[in-house]
This record gives structure tokens, C-alpha cells and sequence, in this order.
């Protein structure tokens, strides 16, 4: 018996990852295909590093399609909440880290679908578990791995996207 691995993802994330599989299949594998070929044309394969290097590229670029395709292909869509004022997945929140008086929004998303850049944090975080199924208002003590803790509290929670 095989157990699969099941990918928690939101719409958004589920058609983020649909974008990205077709400029990896129409854009960078024929790219990828046509350095290769170019490289070839030059010779001695031996001592070749624009050969080896359009290896590389494509070699990248054909894991990363397998790897989009079993994302996709293993997805499991969880709909946001709108019925209720709790922390949940996919949904928006704005907390204030209280030791240090700053306000911050976090996605919360599947870890797929993670990105710090975009605030888009994992519900398997310490923040994001810390905060999940609270309200408004709470104030959390999030726990990291290594020992140390702060306290955020809750100033906000939204359906944004």
C-alpha cells in the first residue's frame, strides 16, 4: 500500500502552479532544448561547458516539471472560510509582534505555496499554527524550534487575496 503525498493548496495556488507548469513546457523546455542543440553543434562534447551547462538547464527544467506535475496532480483544494471570523487557511491576517511594536499581514497557505516575499506563510509555521482558529483580538505566544517565543496579537483577519 502506497501512501501519496497529498498538497494543501489554495485556488489561487492551484492556478498559480497550472501558470507556471505552461511557461516551463512552452518556454523553457524548447529554450533549454535549442541551447542543447546549439551547444552540440560546437564539437567536442568532452571539454564542452555550454554543452554541459544546457545539460544542467534542462535536466532543471524537466524536475521541476515532474515536480509541478505531482503538486498538481496530488492537489487538494481547501475553500477558504467565509462563515466565521477565525484563522484559516487561506485567509489574511494582520498581527502586531508586540515586543517589538510592528504590524505585519500573512497569508496563510499551504507550504507549496510559501513565500516570504509575498508575506504567504505556511500553516505548518510556528506563526501560522500559533494563530490558527483564533480570533481577533487574541494575543498568541508563538514557540520556535529553537526555544525561543514572542507574542503577537491578533488586529485583523480577511478574505483577501
Amino acid at each position: 500500500m502506497s501512501s501519496r503525498k497529498v498538497y494543501e493548496l489554495t485556488l489561487e495556488g492551484l492556478n498559480n502552479l497550472k501558470e507556471e507548469l505552461k511557461i516551463l513546457k512552452e518556454e523553457k523546455r524548447p529554450n533549454a532544448i535549442q541551447l542543447l542543440q546549439e551547444a552540440k553543434a560546437l564539437g567536442d562534447l568532452s571539454e564542452n561547458a555550454d554543452y554541459d551547462a544546457a545539460r544542467n538547464l534542462q535536466a532543471t527544467v524537466e524536475n521541476r516539471i515532474k515536480e509541478v506535475e505531482n503538486i498538481i496532480d496530488n492537489a487538494k483544494i481547501i475553500q477558504v472560510s467565509t462563515k466565521d471570523n477565525k484563522v484559516a487557511f487561506g485567509k489574511t491576517v494582520k498581527l502586531l509582534f508586540i515586543e517589538k511594536k510592528k504590524e505585519v499581514k500573512y497569508k496563510l497557505v499551504g507550504t507549496v505555496e510559501t513565500n516570504p516575499i509575498q508575506n504567504k506563510i505556511s500553516v505548518d509555521s510556528p506563526i501560522g499554527q500559533a494563530v490558527m482558529g483564533r480570533e481577533k483580538g487574541d494575543v498568541v505566544l508563538v514557540q520556535l524550534q529553537n526555544g525561543k517565543s514572542f507574542n503577537v496579537k491578533i488586529l485583523e483577519i480577511t478574505n483577501e487575496k
